[in-house]
């Protein structure tokens, strides 16, 4: 998108690509983008504008810059239109309801809405009919600049709108808001004849039309929501929905959107009977079965032998501990909320049972590192030890709310591959670079080398109780670590606000085979926990230091891991990790001697083999072996037992016949080891 500069003489000129175009008096952006539909607001000097910004009006030295409707931000404009245009339809419907807030999410928008009914299936089809009418009226949105007190008058009949107006809270577009400190804004739709449809509290911008909302768009869920988030508020019904800029776009995103659930994890666990979440054991706890488990070996394996090629000494610490540790670590005071309540041990009582002394609280851990620190601290150290990498598969708990787990992906109990690497501020960048590379080749191995690099820091305007540290230890803990992802040549996205109560880190933002991006590897620069548990070394001057801590998982969690693998892979694992990595079939009863011998040789050198010897006809054998996604299905007939060969079925249908059985287990066993990913690389040929 070129960048255009406003310059005032005796007229307004607006250079585009060099060229320098005349602007008059009136001239709006509307007018000066009518031949080019696609362009539906204006960024100027930075900022989002509407489209109808009165271009003449704007100072000498402006950079303005058309927003096209496809592009991040025109996707968000429309979404955030589009939550108007709902909202106008369910008052239309509910004409006393209690409009809450509408922003724009990832791949589209909701609204909140309270004293309403219940949403059903039927009641949003009804909505996105109204929907569909307005959009084809082409409304305009205007935009009003008013007071707080016309802002008063005017949402008179609604509670939260004005509680957004007279308090610091949330304006329509869930941004942070604070009377005094900026302009309100109000936007009218209006019909061709001038009349308000509809208005909304809402900062914009907005699209010039309803029209440019077009026919891609759709209602897609309901859900139960509390005001601000907050369970002791008013309870409210959320509509989602999603748009884009054309019908084919919309469809495409359905067809993700479907593909995406025939992927579901928690789907495929149950076809492939890998893992389960009974009731009986609570929400966020999951139960691998054998073949899940055989997956898990396999993902934990690998990574502990990656750590142990780099350098790291593996250790095991408690899943329980008395609470003062993480009072000393820092997490009680700022993480007490996402730690499981405490258990009560070591008192005494007396015969009649009355307590007789109080014990001691003990917390479930939610992380790994203050035990770590213990292990650092339990001798002397010196500069000659450093760095000091230890590492565990650390068992860990978190009091997630049973309406956010989901699945492997958010958990209540889960596994990290927790590593704490502690050295001298000077040895931290190499550290960090080294963990980057790390993180490279672990998710290059599974098939996840699409990734960027995201940086949390701490947000110096907000929430500034939720951290801990000195601002020049914050200042120079970030400069690091942006300094080292900038070596690296990855994209780097910033995450204002995202740090950890006690230092910046660095996460890999990974994409699967939908494009989705998952947070996976991340890197901790600490220089609170040091300071806090008293860590030091002794420096070659004979001085006594304080380390930096450095925190990374490769994995993140195994179990979050596992669930990303089986969405990326639709359940078909490469065969380096599959539970199943052949499975042998003979065409009929007189070859199973034949088939067994050749398992035999396959399981003599690691091969994970079943054969199959159910009194199932043999098409029914093929096509199981085909729904539970077996790299390898080796069929054994009587011209295979002749020649000493066995037919290859790939996962794909593809076939191949008469291969030797001494190059059908070499192939095997090279695919195994080169850890191929894609499926035709499976193939002999």
């Amino acid at each position: 998108m070129c960048v255009q500069d406003l310059d005032k003489g005796d007229h307004v000129n607006l250079i585009m690509d060099g060229m320098s175009t005349p602007i008059n008096e009136q001239t709006t952006g509307i007018e000066f983008y009518q031949k080019q539909r696609e362009i539906v607001a204006l960024r100027v000097n930075g900022e989002l504008k509407d489209l109808d910004t009165d271009l003449a009006a704007l100072p000498e030295g402006t950079q303005v810059e058309g927003v096209n409707i496809s592009s991040d931000d025109g996707l968000n404009i429309l979404r955030h239109s589009a939550t108007h245009v709902l909202a106008q339809a369910v008052q239309d419907t509910f004409p006393d309801v209690n409009l809450g807030i509408g922003p724009f999410i990832t791949d589209g928008f909701y609204y909140d809405f309270g004293n309403i009914d219940a949403v059903t299936p039927e009641l949003l089809k009804d909505l996105q009919k109204k929907m569909q009418r307005i959009v084809k009226e082409g409304q305009t949105f205007r935009r009003r600049v008013v007071s707080e007190e016309e802002a008063r008058v005017e949402l008179a009949d609604q509670p939260y709108k004005l509680e957004l107006v007279t308090t610091k809270g949330s304006d329509a577009d869930g941004a942070s808001v604070e009377v005094g400190h900026g302009e309100l804004t109000i936007y009218d739709n209006v019909r061709r004849n001038g009349d308000v449809a509809w208005k909304d509290l809402c900062r914009g911008p907005h699209l010039p039309t309803t029209k440019l909302i077009g026919n891609g768009f759709a209602l897609t869920k309901s859900s139960a929501a509390y005001w601000k988030g907050d369970q002791n508020n008013d309870g409210l019904q959320r509509i989602y929905g999603t748009a884009w800029p054309t019908k084919d776009a919309l469809v495409a995103y359905q067809e993700r959107i479907k593909e995406a659930e025939r992927r579901d994890h928690r789907k495929l666990g149950a076809e492939l009977d890998l893992f389960s979440f009974p009731e009986e054991v609570g929400p966020g706890l999951a139960l691998f079965h054998p073949k899940g488990g055989m997956l898990r070996h396999n993902v934990e394996e690998f990574i502990i032998n990656e750590h142990m090629k780099r350098g790291f000494e593996i250790v095991y610490t408690p899943e329980i501990t008395k609470g003062g540790l993480f009072h000393t670590s820092g997490h009680l005071p700022h993480y007490a909320d996402t730690m499981f309540p405490p258990l009560v041990a070591d008192e005494e009582r007396d015969a009649e049972g009355n307590v007789t002394k109080a014990g001691q609280d003990y917390y479930l851990k939610a992380m790994n590192c203050p035990m770590q620190n213990l292990i650092y601290r339990s001798r002397g150290r010196s500069y000659r030890d450093l760095p000091l990498k230890l590492f565990e598969m650390g068992h860990d708990y978190r009091y997630e709310k049973s309406g956010v787990v989901a699945g492997l992906t958010r958990m209540r109990g889960f596994t990290q591959d927790d590593s704490h690497i502690y050295c001298t501020p000077d040895q931290a960048p190499q550290v960090i670079k080294e963990l980057l590379g790390f993180f490279d080749d672990v998710l290059s191995a599974f098939g996840l080398s699409d990734f960027y690099l995201e940086l949390s820091t701490r947000d110096t305007e907000k929430n500034q109780d939720k951290f801990i540290g000195s601002e020049e230890d914050w200042a120079e803990a970030t400069r690091v670590l942006q300094e080292v992802c900038e070596s690296t040549g990855l994209d780097l996205v910033a995450d204002p606000g995202g740090a950890a109560f006690y230092g910046p880190k660095v996460s890999v933002q990974a994409k699967d085979a939908l494009g989705r991006t998952w947070q996976m590897s991340t890197v901790q620069y600490d220089f609170n926990q040091p300071e806090r548990f008293g860590l030091e070394y002794t420096a070659p001057d004979g001085s006594r230091q304080r380390p930096v801590m450095i925190h990374s998982a490769k994995l993140g969690s195994v179990e979050r891991f596992i669930g990303v693998l089986t969405e990326h892979y639709a359940g078909a694992f490469p065969a380096w990790l599959a539970p199943v990595q052949a499975r042998l079939i003979p065409v009929a009863e007189a070859f199973d001697d034949y088939v067994d011998n050749v398992a035999s040789k396959l399981r003599a050198h690691g091969i994970r083999v079943e054969v199959d010897h159910s009194d199932d006809r043999f098409g029914k054998k093929i096509r199981n072996a085909s729904k539970e996604k077996i790299p390898f299905t080796l069929i054994a007939g009587g011209e295979d037992v002749e020649s000493g060969a066995v037919s290859f079925r790939y996962r794909d249908g593809h076939q191949e016949n008469g291969i030797a059985v001494d190059q059908a287990v070499e192939h095997i066993l090279d695919v195994v080891a080169r850890r191929v990913n894609d499926v035709e690389g499976e193939r002999l040929v």
